[in-house]
C-alpha cells in the first residue's frame, strides 16, 4: 500500500469523524464532536487560502491518503501560533529550596505554576493513525510531513514549536492529575472538562483556575506519579518528537499532567536537514530512501520515495512518487532522508 499526505478537504469529514471516535478521550485536537470538527475543517481551509506569509493563528490540517482507494488512514495538524484568541495555559514545574539553620534541614519543594510562557509558539498536534495503518512507517511520514510543510512556508511559523502529549488516564478515561488538582475547582469530571475545552476553548480556565503556585507535596501520590508522563499510546509519538530534537522543559498540560515538549523551530531535525532539489528525471528510482514534499499551501503533497541523486542538486524519482506529488521534470521538491 502507498500513502501520501495532503491538506484536508471538506469531503474528508466522515473519515476524520470516524477516527476521532477511535481516540479514546483526552485528545483535545480531535474531539468526536461533529460541530467542532466541521469548524476545524473550515478553519483549516481558510488558513490554506490565506496568501500573506506571516505568522498568525492558523490551523493547517492534513490527512494520510491511501493511493488507489482514496481511504483516509491518518491525520495531523499544525498551528501557526498558539494563544492568539484565548490564552495558552501550561503548568511549569519548578523547585523552591528553603533551609532552616536551627533545624539543620534543607527542603527542596516542587511547585506547579500556571503560566502562559509558551504563547507565540507554533504547535504540532492532532496526530492520529488509523489502526489499519500502524505498520510500515506511515506514522513517521504523517508526522514529518508537518515539518516539511513548515520548511516550505517558514515565515508562517514561530521561532519555537511545541507539542502536547496526552497524559495518563485510567481504564474509565479519568485523569488522576485532574482529579487531584483542577477537578477540585471546576466541579467537572475529566471527560466533561476535556470535551468542554475541545468545543469551547480555555476561557473557563482563566475564570476558575487558582493563580497561586501549587506545592506538589500536597497532591496525592496518584497524581504525583503521572506528572510529565505520556499516555502509553503516546510513547511512540514522544519518541518521534525526541528524535526530532524536542525536549521536555518541565511544562505540563493543565488537564491531565501530560508532558509538553518544545524545540527551536529551525533546529527540528527534519526542517534542519531538508534540502531543495530539482526533479531532473522521472524513471527508475535509486536506492536512497527519502521523504519528498512540494507545493504551496493547498497544493502541498508529501510522500516516501526511492531516489537517485544527480549532479547540481538534481534528483531522479520513480513514476509512482511523481504521480503522488504531481510533479515532473524541472519541478522543485524538498527532500530529507527517511
Amino acid at each position: 500500500m502507498t500513502y501520501r499526505v495532503r491538506p484536508v478537504r471538506g469531503e474528508d469529514f466522515g473519515a476524520i469523524y470516524e477516527m476521532a471516535k477511535l481516540t479514546g478521550g483526552g485528545f483535545t485536537n480531535l474531539p468526536p464532536e461533529r460541530g467542532t470538527l466541521v469548524a476545524k475543517l473550515a478553519r483549516s481551509e481558510e488558513s490554506f487560502k490565506r496568501e500573506a506569509d506571516e505568522q498568525a493563528g492558523d490551523l493547517y490540517m492534513f490527512v494520510l491518503e491511501q493511493l488507489g482507494t482514496g481511504k483516509i488512514r491518518g491525520t495531523c495538524q499544525v498551528f501557526g501560533q498558539v494563544g492568539v484568541v484565548q490564552p495558552f495555559f501550561s503548568y511549569h514545574l519548578s523547585t523552591l529550596t528553603q533551609s532552616s539553620p536551627e533545624l539543620g534541614k534543607t527542603f527542596r519543594n516542587k511547585m506547579l505554576s500556571l503560566t502562559t510562557d509558551l504563547e507565540g509558539c507554533s504547535e504540532v498536534g492532532g496526530l492520529f493513525l488509523h489502526p489499519e495503518a500502524r505498520a510500515g512507517g506511515w506514522g513517521a511520514l504523517l508526522a514529518r510531513s508537518r515539518y516539511l510543510f513548515m520548511k516550505l512556508h517558514r515565515q508562517r511559523f514561530g521561532d519555537r514549536t511545541l507539542a502536547e502529549l496526552r497524559g495518563v488516564l485510567d481504564d474509565a478515561g479519568n485523569s488522576p492529575f485532574w482529579d487531584a488538582l483542577a477537578g477540585r475547582f471546576f466541579g467537572m469530571t475529566f471527560p466533561e472538562a476535556d470535551e468542554f475545552n475541545a468545543v469551547n476553548g480555555t476561557k473557563f480556565i482563566t475564570d476558575l483556575m487558582p493563580k497561586t503556585p501549587i506545592y506538589v507535596a500536597l497532591l496525592p501520590e496518584t497524581a504525583r506519579t503521572v506528572m510529565g508522563l505520556p499516555h502509553p499510546t503516546g510513547r511512540p509519538a514522544l519518541r518521534m518528537l525526541e528524535s526530532e530534537g524536542f525536549v521536555f522543559d518541565r511544562y505540563l498540560d493543565i488537564f491531565d499532567g501530560g508532558p509538553t515538549v518544545t524545540a527551536a523551530t529551525d533546529s527540528i531535525r527534519t526542517i534542519r536537514e531538508a534540502e531543495s532539489f530539482t526533479v531532473e528525471k522521472v524513471g527508475e528510482g535509486g536506492r536512497i530512501k527519502m521523504l519528498l514534499a512540494t507545493g504551496r499551501l493547498n497544493d502541498f503533497r508529501s510522500c516516501c520515495a526511492c531516489v537517485k541523486k544527480l549532479p547540481r542538486r538534481g534528483l531522479c524519482i520513480d513514476p509512482g512518487a511523481a504521480r503522488q506529488l504531481g510533479v515532473g521534470e524541472g519541478d522543485e521538491v524538498v527532500a530529507v532522508a527517511r
